[in-house]
């Protein structure tokens, strides 16, 4: 026999979730949250996922919501078990996936009398949350009808804004007291509002009369047909096209290796390559090379296309435009000339030189982070998600082609905070093989992202150890100070093989450039366990390597 929780406002959570369609929830065990976990448990259209570690869960959610493209509900017990939410919360808000945070929490008048597990968690995320709702307790007037309400906006705020919403429940006691039959809740009519459809004339004079167009697309999904519109652009060899690793296109006249270019550009060159008109897409870049070159370019014109954030990356800002790129470009298309521009030639020239130069330090270059990278661009299988830690990983897959794959990075804070759990909960909802490539401070940083009963077999992580966070190595400054190594480079002798063999990974150590090549041609086949693959590289001046890439190429 089933067993419900008797709160009423846990059985029309319940309710609306299932009628608006958001059937996963990850539950991070507790007491005060246990009414939740139990009704959503005995549900048979929910898919509960029991995550303990709660700054790991909400990640594993995120990442789910990234491979579903739906909103996932996430539910912890009260006091810190919230707080530990945040950093998930950040990320999600500035990278628009949509979390609903489902906070239990201790009556309103237990705040600040130092019961146990007891914080302030009303409007909690209120700087990074898209709406933070307060249920009442079952016992207040009108607490059913107006609960109700609250439930039901905040689910359609989450899918308006595909970001985090908060929902705080404060729950009486008993916790535990059970009903075998639910009530029947009124018919829900949904309310979801949708995005406007309008195109500004004016736009279209503005991009006629533009001689240098420079499009550039920052962390974006894969979308077939952004990828078509673009490539019409590029046809005729009207607009340049900057794209990133993370920014999912594929086409071979968008310019894909951005650092590689423009490095080492000089005032003079600023003007140069200048754009009259930049139009930006999706979110945060990953080259900052790119945002120091366009601030200085000071382009007469800048729109940014995007249904929710528009900011003014570039202090250039002119136009903002609220509205998916398909729908802005598909009504662009219709009344712009493409004529041939220098402006591409420009770029062209540019590339072809660093591009020959690329290969022939890639030719030359022995066994490193560096090397690693150019091995596992050819290595991959195709049809894979492809998932990069922040640092030097995803700085390093910026130099190399890695076109072929869906490439993923938690860009919104651009952290190194649990980029393995959003792998692991991205595994968790798609069918295809995902593939985390991570550098050991951020693998290390997320041990806890391994406690997960729900890894798919065929999930692949490939952890590039260097001994420490050698990015402060090749950036400017650190390298000056005392603190370098203890205190900033976090130097270390750590290994993954017995977290490994802890959390039930089988696993492999290389540490030559022959061995990786070997083990690369048969580590993504199926097996009964999922796979870690170490390239220990700590004996490598790494930094020197990368250091003389941008001298050899310039």
């Amino acid at each position: 026999m089933k067993q419900f929780s008797s709160k009423r406002s846990i059985q029309i959570l319940a309710y609306l979730l299932k009628e608006y369609g958001i059937f996963d929830i990850i539950i991070s065990p507790g007491s005060r949250n246990a009414p939740l976990a139990v009704h959503f448990s005995e549900m048979e259209e929910l898919n509960c996922y029991s995550i303990v570690d709660e700054r790991s869960a909400a990640f594993v959610a995120m990442g789910m919501a990234k491979s579903s493209k739906k909103p996932v509900a996430i539910t912890c017990t009260s006091g810190s078990a919230a707080a530990n939410y945040y950093p998930a919360v950040t990320e999600a808000f500035y990278s628009n996936t949509p979390l609903l945070i489902l906070t239990a929490d201790r009556p309103v008048d237990f705040v600040d009398i130092f019961d146990g597990q007891t914080i302030r968690q009303k409007d909690l995320y209120q700087q990074h949350s898209y709406g933070d709702f307060q249920l009442l307790e079952d016992g207040e007037e009108n607490a059913e009808e107006e609960n109700f309400s609250l439930i039901k906006k905040a689910l359609e705020l989450c899918f308006e804004k595909q970001g985090p919403v908060h929902i705080n429940i404060p729950l009486e006691e008993p916790l535990y007291k059970l009903v075998s039959e639910i009530p029947h809740f009124p018919a829900v009519e949904k309310t979801i509002q949708q995005k406007s459809d309008e195109f500004a004339p004016n736009l279209a004079a503005e991009w006629n009369t533009s001689k240098r167009i420079l499009v550039l697309v920052g962390t974006r999904d894969y979308s077939e047909e952004l990828e078509m519109q673009l490539s019409q652009l590029v046809k005729n060899h009207s607009v340049v096209v900057l794209k990133e690793v993370t920014s999912n296109l594929r086409h071979d006249k968008f310019f894909a290796h951005i650092d590689r270019y423009i490095f080492n550009f000089t005032e003079e060159d600023f003007k140069t390559y200048a754009p009259d008109l930049l139009i930006t897409i999706g979110q945060n870049v990953v080259s900052k090379k790119v945002k120091q070159f366009l601030r200085k370019a000071k382009p007469k014109k800048h729109w940014h296309v995007d249904e929710f954030w528009h900011p003014d990356t570039y202090f250039a800002l002119t136009e903002k435009i609220k509205n998916s790129p398909e729908k802005f470009f598909s009504k662009l298309l219709k009344f712009v000339s493409l004529e041939p521009s220098p402006y591409y030639n420009l770029w062209d020239v540019l590339r072809d030189k660093r591009d020959l130069k690329h290969s022939e330090y890639c030719l030359r270059t022995n066994f490193s982070d560096f090397k690693f990278f150019e091995v596992l661009s050819y290595k991959l299988p195709e049809n894979i998600n492809l998932h990069f830690s922040n640092s030097s990983a995803i700085r390093y897959a910026q130099l190399f082609d890695f076109h072929k794959h869906t490439a993923y990075c938690n860009r919104g804070t651009s952290g190194i905070d649990r980029s393995t759990s959003t792998a692991m909960g991205f595994a968790m909802k798609s069918a295809k093989q995902t593939v985390l490539v991570t550098g050991d401070l951020s693998f290390f940083y997320d041990i806890n992202g391994l406690w997960n009963n729900y890894i798919p077999p065929y999930t692949r992580i490939i952890v590039f150890n260097n001994g420490g966070g050698d990015i402060f190595k090749i950036i400017p400054g650190p390298s000056s100070t005392n603190a370098l190594e203890e205190f900033i480079l976090t130097k270390h002798h750590k290994n993954a093989e017995h977290l490994a063999k802890h959390f039930g990974f089988s696993y492999t150590k290389v540490e030559d450039e022959d061995t990786l090549s070997r083990v690369l041609d048969n580590f993504f086949k199926p097996e009964p366990k999922a796979k870690i693959l170490e390239i220990d590289t700590a004996a490598i001046e790494n930094a020197e390597v990368l250091k003389g890439y941008f001298e050899f190429i310039k």
